[in-house]
């Protein structure tokens, strides 16, 4: 478990943004069981590749007509159970840190993992997000 007061502003940097944090298994199954409409996770971590790449991309990817209706995160190493529990509507994809996934009336339509966020700028990883935003909202 990482330390609060370090990972406090790197929660902050999406749940100001208008994310919802998700802190426990009962936070997450009731934002995904019987989820209508879309859903954008965000499992937050803290890698250089989630401060570079995934949550600035993941926000400039809602400057977007079309974008999901909810958004939510989970932060990796600190809200251990809420992230277990969010990874479990991820399958098959094994557990990443950081991911970005959209969900379509409760249903996994589209997800980036670490190695697609790794080593790509921020513009391309929200425009890939777009894209989906087109197809899926």
């Amino acid at each position: 478990m990482y330390p609060i007061a370090l990972t406090t502003p790197m929660a902050h940097d999406l749940t100001d943004y208008g994310f919802e944090s998700l802190t426990t298994p009962t936070e997450v199954e009731q934002s995904f069981e019987n989820q209508k409409g879309t859903a954008l996770l965000v499992v937050n971590s803290v890698c250089g590749c989630a401060a570079a790449m995934a949550r600035p991309g993941a926000k400039r990817s809602l400057e977007n007509a079309k974008r999901p209706e909810k958004l939510y995160t989970v932060f990796a190493g600190v809200d251990t159970d809420a992230t277990a529990k969010a990874r479990e509507y991820l399958l098959p994809y094994p557990p990443s840190s950081p991911a970005i996934a959209l969900f379509k009336d409760g249903k996994l339509v589209h997800i980036l993992e670490r190695r697609h966020i790794e080593g790509r700028p921020a513009d391309v990883i929200s425009e890939n997000l777009k894209m989906a935003y087109e197809t899926y909202c």
